[in-house]
């Protein structure tokens, strides 16, 4: 008898999981008021349908459960130990349904859900403030999440599932493409200019040539960021190899540094939001190094609400 009762309970779970899964919130309407009125025909009134129609829709039920839901007798209709069990947990089923569908369509007119953003430091001290609270001006029911990190890290993780939407920059010409697995939304060029101590000899120019700080003190972002990478690169084309003194990935604390007369530095645009009055900053000759700013989602990923206005709020603050 314990194992035809554990039999009995396992298979309403199975038929019950089975109909959840169906998520037919018609059929199980009809069945629900079939089961209350103890009746077709006051079902098919109820609910302003044909007799026919309600008795298809049931007997459609009952196919895709694999099991009698209804019996009938002179009295009327009554559920069956199957039936009584669905009918049981009827209204809270179509309450879930109602609920997932009204979150589902809040997602997709961009009305609620999350969004989950990241962004590489520079970018996410001056870009990203700016546009993230345009973006919850307009979308107060989408939860927005921030995380920083430099483009290598963050990245894998937007191709993995774990970010919908990124602000990346890369160098241009230097093998370090981004590209495999991501959709890249050009954003702005950000050119890396030379800081100077105020008094240094050269501070007075407009431009300065790279290769006439060969013989200077270098201080630069740590080793594996792609910026930490270029200085050099730069400098090697320049002809020759920096003298790395000094190493932060603070450029407040790089300005503080150059200030100090201890060193030079590049540094990107958009670090320079606040420069200090004792260094100068000063373009390159015949160019500075620009990094690619571009905002970046899951290739195949479709382009909601969300993400949408993430891009147009991104290029308003990049202008």
């Amino acid at each position: 008898m314990v194992a035809l009762v554990l039999h009995q309970r396992n298979f309403y779970i199975y038929l019950l999981r089975s109909v959840m899964l169906m998520l037919n919130a018609n059929r199980l309407e009809v069945f629900q008021e079939v089961i209350e009125r103890h009746s077709f025909s006051g079902a098919a009134d109820a609910l302003s349908y044909s007799q026919s129609a309600v008795s298809q829709s049931v007997a459609a039920l009952e196919k895709e459960v694999g099991a009698q839901l209804i019996e009938r007798s002179r009295g009327g209709v009554r559920p069956t130990a199957a039936g009584a069990a669905l009918a049981g947990h009827a209204a809270g089923i179509l309450a879930g349904i109602e609920t997932a569908e009204s979150e589902l369509a809040a997602i997709v007119a961009g009305r609620g859900g999350r969004l989950r953003t990241a962004s590489f430091p520079s970018a996410g001290a001056t870009l990203m403030p700016r546009a993230i609270a345009g973006f919850q001006a307009s979308h107060p029911g989408v939860e927005i999440t921030l995380v920083e990190g430099e483009p290598e890290e963050i990245a894998p993780r937007l191709r993995d599932g774990g970010l919908d939407f990124v602000l990346l920059y890369e160098f241009e010409g230097v093998g370090e493409r981004l590209e495999a697995g991501i959709k890249r939304f050009e954003l702005l060029d950000d050119p890396l200019h030379v800081a100077l101590p105020a008094e240094h000899h050269l501070a007075g120019r407009k431009r300065v040539r790279l290769e006439s700080l060969r013989e200077e003190p270098w201080i630069q972002p740590s080793a594996p960021p792609p910026c930490a990478r270029h200085v050099v690169r730069s400098c090697h084309a320049a002809g020759f190899e920096p003298q790395v003194s000094f190493e932060s990935d603070d450029y407040q604390t790089v300005q503080g540094l150059v200030a100090a007369g201890v060193g030079v530095a590049l540094i990107p645009r958009l670090a320079l939001s606040t420069v200090r009055s004792d260094i100068r900053v000063r373009p390159l000759e015949p160019q500075s190094p620009v990094r690619k700013v571009f905002a970046a989602t899951p290739r195949g990923a479709a382009i909601t609400p969300a993400v949408a206005t993430m891009l147009d709020v991104l290029r308003q603050a990049a202008v």
